[in-house]
């Protein structure tokens, strides 16, 4: 038997494919199943933050992000409904990225070694004496040392090691959609993150495909059930609606775009764990966090990389023990930012009502502590 770890990782989405590139660059077998038949050709504007973009430049990846994203220093502009300038976090000096969730797919599977197989949905995860096997639904099984659930918001894998999480609404729902640059005058000059709040509504836009295209999410007061996912459609009208006097610009860009989708916003408590066994969760089946951070992605990548340092000289008898130590590191930050993603929401949708002051410290001081943090470093403290 290879000394080489064998992983099998569920799932092919951001932090999946992050894992994989990971896991593969440390010296392990690494085997991707993904449900969809095919890529995913669909989706919109995403931040790579500074805590996760250092990890894919070390990966080597610094001149693919260059090509197909967007150069970002954080939050650019703040403005209340009239476009009144509202004080914001001064700019960080390190560098994060825009980028459409297409591209940086497309990316990450061409720098992806291991084979990514498409077709595979995973119906069962069963523990067996030297690791554990998969089972799909066209009938295949692939056992492994180790597998990894980067399976989604509804992942099956968490359901398989015993846990439910439980979803409870914000009371709000986002619209998302993809403006064309050239029909927005002011376009061409957008940098960064650009956000407008009031009450009860924010609204935030910003470039990617290297400035043609503008992504806007504008999140809206809800109070039905709607579908967690980002493909459910929306109607423009609707959402043109409910910034009806708002300030010039967000009035433009509604109007400009072609299609929008509708996205409902749930938050979930921190799970009491991650892992059993020779099985594991990663990203937003392991910590989903209301998006008002923007950090769904960079934890996901967080993730992977931290779980590459741990496992990288591990033998099989040692996995259960080095996923208890991933966990324990990763459950304390990412229930830390799921907290403060939730305190953001909550001034964002506040100007013009009550807000506390002590909202807007904790949403002004959180990219003191989550922006420099070095994933690799903090698991390579572990051993």
């Amino acid at each position: 038997m290879s000394d080489r770890l064998n992983i099998a990782i569920v799932g092919a989405g951001i932090g999946g494919l992050s894992a994989a590139l990971a896991l593969g660059a440390r010296g392990m077998n690494v085997a991707v199943f993904e449900e969809a038949v095919s890529p995913r050709e669909a989706g919109a504007g995403i931040s790579i933050p500074p805590n996760a973009a250092i990890l894919l430049k070390r990966a080597g990846l610094c001149d693919a992000l260059e090509k197909i994203s967007t150069r970002s220093q954080g939050l650019t502009t703040l403005r209340t409904s009239r476009g009144e300038f509202v004080p914001r976090p001064p700019p960080v000096e390190m560098q994060s990225y825009l980028i459409h969730r297409v591209e940086l797919l497309a990316m990450l599977g061409s720098a992806v070694k291991a084979p990514v197989h498409y077709g595979h949905r995973c119906i069962r995860v069963e523990e067996t004496e030297t690791g554990a096997r998969l089972a799909f639904a066209n009938g295949a099984v692939h056992d492994a040392d180790l597998v990894i659930g980067a399976d989604g918001i509804h992942s099956m894998v968490q359901r398989e090691i015993g846990l439910v999480s439980r979803p409870s609404s914000e009371g709000i729902m986002a619209y998302r959609g993809l403006a064309q640059s050239e029909k927005l005058p002011w376009a061409a000059d957008l940098r960064g993150l650009n956000m407008w709040i009031g009450a009860g509504r924010s609204l935030i836009c910003f470039p990617v495909s290297q400035g043609r295209l503008i992504t806007v999410v504008a999140f809206v007061p809800c109070s039905r059930d709607m579908e967690e996912t980002w493909f459910a459609p929306g109607d423009v009208k609707a959402l043109a609606a409910e910034y009806e006097g708002w300030d010039a610009p967000v009035r433009e860009i509604i109007a400009a775009l072609d299609q929008t989708f509708r996205w409902g916003i749930y938050d979930r408590p921190p799970l009491p764990y991650w892992s059993k066994g020779h099985v594991t969760l990663l990203g937003d089946a392991a910590h989903p966090m209301v998006p008002h951070f923007g950090q769904g992605a960079g934890q996901s990548i967080e993730d992977g990389f931290v779980l590459a340092v741990l496992l990288e000289h591990a033998t099989r008898d040692e996995i259960p023990a080095r996923l208890k130590a991933y966990q324990d590191l990763r459950l304390e930050r990412t229930s830390r930012i799921q907290a403060a993603s939730r305190n953001a929401g909550r001034f964002y949708r506040s100007l013009g009502e009550n807000h506390s002051d002590e909202s807007k410290r904790e949403w002004m001081s959180a990219v003191d502590w989550i922006f420099p943090y070095d994933a690799e470093q903090a698991a390579a403290s572990l051993l």
